[in-house]
């Protein structure tokens, strides 16, 4: 398995309004003012992916959002960044908890990002964007793209469309009940009918993410 690690590669920027033309969430909306203290920006004088801040020092995002990650199918899409400088931790920036078990068909999660919030075109507000969305079935999710999951993945969203994560969103949390259950991945196009978000499942690499942090 190849996993990836960027040792203070990039600026992150703590849940807080981005000015650029980025990408959102469809189908959602503005999330509260410092609901999301652990939302993190990866950020190159431009947001290009999201980010859940897991500790002081560590930041869990997509590998696809590096761009020497190269990989057929998106299987392992998850790195770890160690931030040149430890964030500061107070009431607007705080970290998500890793699960303590894989989450379940059914659980409700909220997906945040900034990124696009139209199914066709582009539509990018400069305001964080939420939305709450069910994980799916195991047989939903291989059944909506046969071949293509496996099991360190997991689909979260509406079979009948019309709410999804989307292009820009990619890195950031899916939190379940206070635990960061996923990282934004793949999809056919945003919000499609039987083309439900895909996600990395975060719990099978809790092994992985620990010793990498205590080992470096």
């Amino acid at each position: 398995m190849k996993y990836f690690i960027l040792l203070a590669l990039f600026a992150a920027a703590f849940a807080a309004p981005i000015d650029d033309e980025d990408d959102k969430i469809v189908g959602g909306y503005e999330c509260r003012k410092n609901s999301v203290p652990y939302q993190v920006s990866l950020n190159s004088g431009y947001h290009f992916c999201g980010g859940s801040l897991i500790s002081s020092t560590w930041v869990v995002s997509a590998a696809h959002c590096y761009k020497s990650y190269s990989s057929r199918n998106l299987d392992n899409d998850i790195m770890l960044i160690k931030l040149s400088k430890p964030a500061t931790l107070n009431s607007y920036v705080r970290t998500v908890s890793l699960p303590s078990s894989c989450a379940s068909s059914g659980t409700s999660c909220l997906i945040s990002g900034w990124g696009n919030t139209s199914s066709s075109g582009s539509n990018y507000p400069d305001r964080l964007r939420c939305l709450n969305a069910p994980i799916l079935s195991d047989s939903s999710c291989r059944n909506s793209y046969p071949g293509q999951i496996t099991s360190n993945m997991f689909c979260a969203g509406f079979l009948e469309g019309g709410k999804d994560s989307c292009q820009g969103d990619s890195g950031g949390p899916v939190v379940c009940n206070g635990q960061l259950q996923g990282v934004v991945s793949w999809g056919y196009g945003c919000a499609q009918r039987n083309k439900p978000g895909v996600y990395a499942k975060v719990c099978n690499y809790n092994s992985w993410i620990r010793s990498t942090m205590s080992s470096n």
